[in-house]
């Protein structure tokens, strides 16, 4: 008998084990991603998430996400079609199993809601009325603001989606089920570009029932279609102008491996840059890296660099403003094209040379921009500031190659300007600067890091300095 409950006992603990085993995905080395943004970026100026659904709680995919990202995005378990899957329907059980999960596992979550073409197919009917759906349109904006404002790790919601297509407005096509925005039928309004009145409905109620969120405009062509982030620009100017509140920009990054020319890298910034200067933060919304080919160890590496570049462009961007990367997926078993293997980790969970890409982009940011050719690093310098740390005061200096209009601020981490030190055109040379930390904003700054940052025609540097009183 007591040999026999040996025996069984045995069997349960190789059972248990197996089943813990099954839910323990392979661990990377190295901190996880979660970790070194706690550590090195607790200013906010950048997060880092990533994007599965409800449906992974507890499986390898969702233990991963919650293993290494603080910021999520439901996929689309807080749409249209999930949350009102039709016209007496309401569905809140996954939106708001979201909200458990990510008090549970100290997660900030965006909100992926937007009013766009992903939309329940009897909304799509043809037969609907502008009346009807602009109905629809309000009582699903509003009910989900008035749900989640003010909710506890819910920080910010895409308002809008995938407006645009090829530089004009998406509009609504004949059936169902397919990718359509049919609140194109609502109508437009009467200014010079006729913007859609959806779009100016959805910010108005997201305005009114939505104050604690951040209101995100989410796009989902590259930065070179130039036609199209033309008009998203315009109209951020449009909403501003009717005194609506947009909060950030959204650009879901889809692109095939190989993407990161320096071309295109230069495109990001220029778009960045713009966000950033009107005051809007800029947020790489849907990461994937597409392989397009047979899965070799040169692609993958390729997929790495791929992945790096781009995060190293945010990086240096989070000087000025804050930027936000979610990945769109976690495991390339699961999800949209798992086919082109987009992911970061394998279908057997394992991590691949683009987590590991992400993880020193993370460890080991850049703290000078230049032009990606490597033509400017030659010739335009901000040199290392002496002494760092300092108290109160420390010489910076910068070297250019030729008269050059040069900029040269302070700021602190949340991205304010703190100081500015020079604004002039300057000759070719080595000019020195002493900053004195008593005498900016007319009172002394706390002890903490800044960034010293010069722009000189195509070139950025930025240096970390140290105040310690």
């Amino acid at each position: 008998m007591i040999k026999h409950l040996v025996i069984l006992l045995v069997i349960l603990n190789s059972v248990f084990n197996m089943t813990l085993f099954a839910q323990s995905p392979p661990e990377p080395t190295g901190r996880r991603l979660r970790d070194i943004v706690d550590d090195k970026y607790s200013d906010g100026s950048i997060i880092i998430g990533g994007t599965t659904g409800s449906w992974s709680f507890g499986e390898n995919t969702g233990l991963i996400m919650d293993r290494e990202f603080n910021y999520v995005t439901p996929e689309n378990d807080f749409k249209q079609w999930a949350i009102h899957p039709g016209p007496d329907t309401w569905n809140w059980q996954r939106s708001d199993a979201w909200v458990d999960h990510i008090c549970e596992h100290g997660q900030i979550l965006r909100m992926h809601c937007p009013i766009g073409p992903q939309c329940c197919e009897w909304a799509q009917t043809d037969s609907r009325t502008a009346e009807e759906l602009e109905g629809v349109m309000r009582d699903y904006m509003r009910k989900v603001c008035e749900r989640y404002n003010g909710v506890e790790g819910i920080v910010s919601m895409d308002v809008v989606n995938e407006i645009v297509q090829n530089g004009t407005w998406k509009k609504d096509e004949q059936g169902t089920g397919g990718w359509e925005l049919p609140w194109y039928k609502i109508g437009r309004d009467t200014d010079a570009k006729g913007t859609p009145l959806y779009i100016r409905y959805a910010f108005e109620i997201a305005n009114e029932y939505a104050p604690d969120l951040k209101l995100i405009l989410n796009h989902h062509e590259h930065p070179e279609s130039a036609a199209s982030w033309n008009l998203i620009k315009s109209t951020v100017a449009y909403l501003r102008n009717l005194g609506l509140r947009v909060d950030g920009i959204g650009w879901q990054a889809h692109v095939n491996n190989g993407w990161a020319t320096s071309s295109h890298l230069n495109k990001l910034r220029d778009l960045i840059d713009w966000a950033h200067e009107n005051d809007l933060e800029f947020h790489v919304t849907e990461a994937s890296v597409w392989i397009n080919g047979a899965h070799t160890e040169a692609a993958f590496e390729q997929q790495a660099e791929t992945y790096r570049k781009i995060v190293d462009v945010l990086l240096e961007k989070r000087f000025t403003g804050q930027v936000g990367w979610n990945t769109w997926h976690i495991d390339d078993g699961h999800g949209w094209q798992t086919e082109k293997a987009p992911s970061l980790f394998d279908k057997s969970y394992q991590p691949k040379p683009a987590y590991y890409a992400v993880q020193d982009a993370l460890e080991n940011p850049p703290t000078e921009i230049n032009d990606p050719s490597g033509k400017q690093e030659e010739l335009y310098k901000l040199h290392e500031n002496y002494p760092n740390p300092f108290n109160p005061w420390t010489i910076i200096s910068f070297s250019v190659p030729k008269t050059t209009h040069v900029v040269v601020d302070v700021y602190n981490t949340m991205g304010q300007k703190v100081a500015g030190l020079v604004n002039e055109e300057k000759s070719a040379g080595t000019f020195n600067i002493v900053w004195d930390a008593t005498s900016t904003w007319a009172h002394s700054l706390p002890s903490g890091v800044y960034f010293c940052r010069m722009r000189a025609n195509d070139f950025i540097g930025v240096n970390k300095m140290i105040l310690t009183r």
